[in-house]
């Protein structure tokens, strides 16, 4: 089982400590077994939370850094504060032994006092960013993006962004099926417009358990190749346009055309990753009206080209007699 370490040093941010063992602790095997063990690990026994407002008893020391598979270093309430006696040199000695090492928000700043991430380009809080470069001028900081993979070495943005991060980091660990799950246990819609050239798995927007919009939400999923008008959709849920956008927006917080797009964008992130069929075919089981439609959109949802996504994250290919399903 891969095991992930949390390093909680001294004035830790509370939400940076906890949301990464929620997280990876939620993700789930295909058979159900739990895809990673979580171990909260410090210098000292029992260390200051949230400037102070609590304390923290972690269950493991230092050593337990070197029989990590990950290392997460959240954030501190002084990011610029000196590493306690130790800390650099057991991170270091795990990197070394090819521990994967990734920070949270201003953990930028611990990462960055190791040395590891000299002649590498970084990320972190933007607020925080010039004071990395300042100090890290052998990082090349970059504040405008989600995060940063270099392989073994990652880094996050704000709190936000390290939830696509570790999102990230499941898909790469376990396939999309367990990241998705992880994203639907956090409550998590993980598209991200704007131009971030992040490779993220794109699932649909949850609706709250019992949500009366459930039905309709499967039915979109299961016809999202089709080319449907708001008109159809209000008609299959049997309301007025105005009333099912109202209450689309209230149980999935978008519109139920964009969550037709986000669900045509996560169908063909599927068949890129699972099937050998060209684009033109994907396309139009995806739902797009064209190749073209497809690529602009592809490209403008997920960061990169429908075939540059296929290199990164292909994982299995069906036999040529399947029919592909869709991720739960």
């Amino acid at each position: 089982m891969h095991t992930v370490a949390v390093l909680a040093l001294d004035q830790v941010i509370p939400f940076d400590l906890s949301v990464p063992i929620d997280t990876f602790g939620w993700a789930r095997l295909p058979d159900g077994r739990p895809a990673y063990r979580v171990r909260v690990c410090s210098p000292a026994g029992e260390v200051s939370a949230g400037a102070g407002v609590f304390t923290v008893r972690a269950p493991y020391g230092l050593e337990a850094l070197a029989e990590a598979d990950t290392i997460m270093l959240p954030g501190v309430a002084d990011p610029t504060a000196p590493l306690p006696p130790g800390v650099a040199q057991a991170v270091c000695a795990a990197a070394a032994n090819g521990t994967r090492v990734a920070s949270i928000c201003v953990g930028a700043f611990v990462f960055a006092a190791t040395g590891l991430l000299d002649g590498w380009r970084a990320t972190t809080h933007w607020r925080a960013a010039g004071d990395l470069a300042a100090m890290y001028p052998k990082i090349t900081v970059d504040p405008n993006v989600l995060y940063v993979d270099n392989g073994q070495f990652l880094t996050s943005a704000g709190a936000a962004a390290a939830m696509d991060m570790r999102l990230h980091m499941i898909r790469k660990d376990h396939g999309s099926a367990v990241a998705a799950h992880a994203a639907r246990m956090s409550v998590m819609p993980l598209e991200r417009e704007g131009g971030q050239a992040q490779f993220i798995v794109h699932d649909l927007p949850p609706a709250p358990a019992g949500a009366t919009l459930e039905p309709l939400l499967a039915w979109l999923e299961d016809n999202c190749d089709r080319d449907l008008t708001l008109d159809e959709i209000a008609a299959q849920a049997r309301m007025s346009s105005r009333t099912l956008n109202r209450r689309f927006r209230e149980q999935t917080g978008t519109t139920p055309l964009q969550w037709l797009r986000r669900a045509r964008v996560r169908r063909a992130q599927y068949l890129l990753e699972t099937t050998p069929y060209p684009v033109e075919r994907i396309a139009a089981q995806a739902g797009f009206g064209s190749p073209t439609a497809f690529r602009e959109r592809f490209r403008r949802v997920v960061g990169t080209s429908p075939q540059a996504y296929r290199r990164a994250f292909r994982t299995g290919v069906l036999g040529a007699d399947e029919k592909p399903t869709m991720i739960g």
